[in-house]
């Protein structure tokens, strides 16, 4: 079996690739990411296992040319690739649409001139815009940001590849957790930096709004188990826990008792995004939520240096 991984360079996409080589039936492995974010951390720190069934091939989602050529003899791709910055998910729209949505679209052309059998996108929550409940994959999206419209758009391209073959959409809930391709941007890990290093962390709004998260780790095992699962094909919400911000912030307080905590723009209350969990499709991929969110985070802070 081969296998293209788009953004295969980027925090979940090392995860991934990881996991892909360890299974027998894999063949090859091709990670097809532009290096936007200077993220070379999947390419050094020695040979990983079973490194012989990768190859790497340095590529834009737009380069329709390049895109065709490296789909020749894929079975699997699993459409990682994307503009996320969590900051400024709303700033300059042309910055999203022209990857998230139209970098998809070009993808979803040269798959369907393919012999691909299975396409696997990763979505975002960010689609459904705002809840104060926990909203299902049955809830119509309405994207609150620019990012969560492009991303949203995305979905619908590849929505078209749903009658040609197994298509799975994952609206996935915030990521966190350690990895060597680590984003800082994400709320939770740029948490635990400030929180370890600065002794001081920065709350915008109250604190008190609510957002789905998915540890690293979940979302690397449920992707791969995706490879040889009988699941439906269709769209499911990716999560594992909802947490309020303040709540990650006790947990903190809790390993480091000296941590001190900024409001910014306290007055403000922030938009609120409730995600359901599907708990069928965490039992069948292997989702355990057993550990404790405190344990979770003190292996994070293990893995910093000092």
């Amino acid at each position: 079996m081969r296998i293209l991984v788009t953004g295969g360079a980027g925090y979940i996409g090392t995860e991934l690739v990881y996991a892909l080589v360890q299974q027998k039936d894999v063949a090859e492995v091709i990670v097809y990411d532009n290096l936007s974010r200077s993220n070379y951390n999947l390419f050094i720190n020695g040979k990983m296992n079973n490194y012989d069934k990768l190859t790497f091939v340095k590529g834009e989602l737009l380069d329709s040319r390049q895109l065709k050529k490296v789909l020749d003899g894929v079975d699997v791709v699993y459409h990682l690739a994307a503009k996320v910055t969590t900051p400024f998910a709303n700033t300059d729209p042309h910055f999203f649409e022209q990857v998230n949505h139209w970098g998809t679209a070009e993808l979803v052309y040269a798959v369907e001139n393919s012999d691909v059998r299975k396409f696997i996108y990763t979505s975002s929550t960010g689609v459904y815009g705002s809840s104060k409940k926990g909203v299902g994959e049955e809830v119509t999206p309405n994207p609150k940001t620019f990012y969560g419209i492009s991303k949203m758009r995305g979905e619908e391209q590849v929505s078209r590849l749903s009658d040609k073959m197994e298509t799975y959409i994952l609206r996935c809930g915030n990521v966190y957790g350690y990895s060597k391709s680590m984003r800082f941007d994400a709320v939770i890990n740029k948490f635990v930096f400030e929180a370890n290093f600065n002794k001081k962390i920065t709350i915008h709004g109250d604190g008190r709004q609510h957002r789905s998260f998915i540890h690293i780790d979940q979302i690397a095992k449920a992707l791969a188990g995706l490879l040889n699962n009988t699941i439906s094909s269709g769209t499911y919400n990716l999560v594992a826990r909802d947490l309020v911000v303040l709540d990650i912030v006790d947990v903190l307080k809790e390993l480091i008792p000296e941590l001190e905590f900024i409001f910014v723009n306290q007055h403000l209350k922030l938009r609120e995004l409730k995600i359901q969990p599907n708990d069928e499709l965490n039992s069948k991929l292997g989702i355990d939520t057993s550990k404790s969110f405190k344990d979770e985070i003190t292996e994070f802070r293990n893995h910093l240096s000092f």
